[in-house]
Formats: structure tokens, sequence, C-alpha cells
């Protein structure tokens, strides 16, 4: 297409020439391999933050729900702090800020902080939908729970927990494919993901075109897997005739 050079990502990134079948051989590095590799890292930044996301975020929700106050206090407390704060604000503070108060920190690789950031920053907006679901169930349902000699932990854990997760699943497939979107602001802490890899292989070869439109289907491809994924699930969990209600 036009002047476009599709061959770049054949190249050798550091001599420049281009490489049989586009991939490097006795230590040498293409830029095929080089956003593959960061692909990796995208990918492992988005799934383990995304476990600390849902983690973290079920518990918080939970505690909004939960009659003791100070509980709830901590669950709301910590939703509104980490969800009005910007993502790449609250990386920053984990990388630069942070660690100059607590000192244990200092030794912790940046791409654990990153991880941590993006959990915290989307646990949030999951504890608002674990609460939404939640609260969305008939009352009754927990009454009856307590009724059949279930202690409230034992209630939310086999009955409330199990239907508002299913009540919830669509807006966690949206939050699973914005934490792949998310996961840019890596490249503010030096992760070789896919956007530091666009912004550096842009510079080195002047075909920002070709590196920009491959870095983007990337990012969609990853972005519309986790979606088709997360419907599959959400077919086989669905529990056909339920309604929301006033819990």
């Amino acid at each position: 297409m036009g002047n476009w050079d599709w061959q770049v990502f054949c190249k050798d990134t550091v001599e420049g020439e281009i490489r049989e079948g586009c991939f490097g051989r006795g230590g040498d590095v293409t830029y095929l391999d080089w956003m593959l590799s960061a692909w990796g890292w995208t990918l492992s930044v988005s799934a383990l933050a995304l476990v600390v996301a849902l983690l973290v975020g079920s518990l918080m929700g939970v505690l909004r729900t939960l009659p003791d106050r100070r509980l709830a206090l901590l669950g709301n407390a910590w939703t509104e702090l980490f969800r009005n704060i910007p993502l790449l604000v609250q990386v920053f503070l984990w990388y630069h800020v942070l660690p100059s108060i607590f000192l244990t920190l200092r030794g912790v690789p940046s791409f654990v902080l990153v991880v941590i950031a993006l959990g915290f920053f989307t646990s949030a907006r999951i504890a608002e939908q674990v609460r939404a679901g939640i609260q969305s169930l008939p009352r009754g349902q927990t009454h009856a729970g307590l009724a059949m000699g279930l202690t409230l932990g034992q209630t939310y854990r086999f009955v409330l927990m199990p239907m508002a997760f299913r009540i919830v699943m669509p807006p966690l497939t949206s939050e699973s494919m914005n934490i792949i979107k998310n996961s840019s602001v890596a490249f503010a802490v030096s992760i070789a993901e896919l956007t530091m890899f666009a912004m550096q292989a842009q510079e080195e070869t002047s075909r920002g075109i070709e590196v920009y439109l491959a870095v983007t289907g990337l990012y969609f491809v990853s972005a519309f897997a986790v979606n088709r994924v997360m419907l599959a699930v959400e077919e086989r969990l669905r529990v056909p005739g339920m309604n929301g209600g006033g819990r």
C-alpha cells in the first residue's frame, strides 16, 4: 500500500539488515522479535493485574454491602480513593513516591509495581460492580441463607456471590478488555510493552504507520479474544429467567 514498507519488521534492530524469515538468528533480534516480546509483556501485565483486581475488587465490593459500618467504610474508602486518582498518576506514585516512604519497595521490580497499580485501580471499579450486583439480589436470598443455618460469610460465599457474579459478567467483560488497553501506562516506567515498542521502533525506523498499525492490531486481537472468552463464560453461567430485584 503506497509507500508502506512492512519489511521493517524483518530488519535487524542493530544493523538494520533484513533477516530471512523475519526472525533473528544467533542472538540477532528483529523488530518482529521485539514486537512479539513486547506483546508478551503487555499480556503478562494485563493478566496479573486482572487477577489482583478480581481478588481485591471482590473483597472490597463485599465489604461495602456488610452491615458492619467500619468494614463498609473501608470498602467505600478504597473504592473512592483508587477510582478518583488517574491511573498514570497512581503508577508514578507507586514507582517514584512510595519507595521513598516505604524503603522495602525500593527493591521491587517496576513490573510488579505496575501490576499493583493497575490492579488496584481496576479493583475499585470491580468493587462498585460487585456491590451493585449483590444489592440487586432480592433480600429474601440473604434471609433464606441465614434461616438455613448458614453464617453470614457462608451466605455470601454460597448464595449471594455466585448469583452476583452472573449479574455483573457484562461489566466484568468490559473491565477485562480495558485492563489490556490500560496496560499501556507501563511504558512510563520503562516496561518494554507494546506502547514502548511502538514509540522506540518508530524513532529508530521512521516507519510510524506500519509500527503503530501493527501494535493497534495486536491490542485489538488481545481485547477481542478476551471479549469472546468472557462472553462464552457469561453464556455458560447464565441463569435462565433470573431477574434483578431489590435486595
